[in-house]
């Protein structure tokens, strides 16, 4: 075995906690990646304060990220030591009926995304002799981690490790919400609801698409001012001010879509996208709250009525290592914003005070460097 320094979670609720992680060698299908970066996403909070469940503790956080190949275990096609990767917080087999469908990011290994084994439903990380499970599979929270080869995109070694760490969830879910979830078109109405990590690139990714107004909606003045950076072409403090806009430019319709990308999403959020959209409009629900909330209080009539749609996003409905390739090529040739999101870098040992940071609004986005 090989010990590796990591962020765990040892208790739910609790913190991040400092811990030397044993490894075993890769097995089939899996390789050791050396993590470079890690970026922090609200997603792995969720996990600290008990919202999404978490079947396994302990448990290594990170499911952004971004390193290089040491080793490669029997079977494996794609990858060889020296290649720098990308993590996906959710795999594709190529195999499976979601994957060779189209749908890659609904691939049938995604159910092991929060054991965080592998897919043999064992694990590769021990504490004490205890089986330590991997936030999506991936846990890049970790310096070193054992991750199967169907979790990772090999990227160009021109990109450096801290911005091609944010092509893992926040940069390729935001930009999808906009191009696949609201289906964006040249001349629309565009709410996005949480301008923070992820929202800011569904901003990118309305205004990429053509859309007339993009409104970025945030109680936090420094998202705001960021927001129109991005493309937002107005910001707004409450979703009430953004609608009252969006009908103005409309008809008195009301906008073409709504994008909620709230750290917490609750019910309530969702049923403002919906009130805030006019007819044949749709509001894609990418943000997650509590697992255990439910019900969503909006009109049902009007819902059937006016022919709006609900629709969800995970990994911003592609298929995700063709995503994080072109959206890495989309940087290179400069039409992609990444370098602009990372508000503040950290060191490993600083992981809880990146994520109070978050919380108190300081940061788009924060970033571990586990390598300085």
């Amino acid at each position: 075995m090989m010990r590796t320094r990591a962020a765990a979670l040892l208790e739910q609720p609790g913190k991040w906690q400092i811990v030397d992680i044993d490894l075993d060698e890769p097995k089939e299908h899996e390789v050791r990646v050396r993590f470079v970066a890690a970026g922090l996403c609200h997603s792995d909070d969720h996990a600290t304060t008990g919202d999404m469940p978490t079947p396994h503790l302990p448990l290594i956080g990170g499911h952004e990220g971004a390193g290089v190949v040491e080793a490669v275990g029997p079977g494996v096609r794609n990858l060889a030591v020296g290649d720098h990767v990308v993590a996906q917080f959710v795999p594709s087999c190529g195999r499976c009926e979601a994957c060779s469908s189209g749908r890659g990011n609904l691939c049938d290994l995604g159910m092991y995304a929060l054991s965080g084994c592998m897919a043999d439903g064992t694990y590769r990380a021990h504490l004490d002799g205890a089986d330590v499970a991997q936030m999506t599979m991936v846990g890049t929270f970790a310096q070193h981690a054992i991750v199967p080869e169907f979790s990772l995109t090999r990227i160009d070694p021109e990109i450096p490790f801290h911005v091609a760490a944010l092509l893992s969830c926040g940069v390729s879910t935001g930009w999808g919400s906009a191009e696949y979830g609201a289906q964006v078109s040249a001349g629309d109405t565009v709410i996005v609801m949480g301008v923070g990590g992820v929202g800011m690139n569904a901003v990118q990714g309305a205004r990429a698409r053509g859309a007339a107004h993009v409104l970025a909606v945030d109680p936090v003045a420094f998202k705001r001012d960021k927001a129109l950076e991005f493309g937002a072409t107005k910001a707004f403090a409450d979703i009430d001010e953004a609608a009252d806009f969006a009908r103005s430019v409309t008809n008195g319709q009301g906008a073409h879509s709504a994008i909620v990308t709230v750290g917490i999403t609750t019910g309530d959020h969702v049923a403002q996208a919906v009130n805030a959209i006019g007819k044949f409009g749709t509001v894609v629900v990418t943000g997650i709250g509590d697992v255990k909330d439910e019900g969503l209080p909006i009109n049902l009539w009007a819902l059937s009525m006016m022919q709006k749609r609900i629709q969800g996003v995970i990994f911003g409905m592609g298929t995700p290592t063709y995503e994080i390739t072109r959206l890495a090529r989309m940087y290179q040739a400069g039409t992609l914003k990444l370098d602009e999101l990372i508000t503040t870098t950290y060191t490993l040992d600083e992981v809880n005070q990146a994520y109070a940071d978050m919380h108190a609004g300081r940061n788009i986005r924060g970033v571990i460097l586990h390598e300085s």
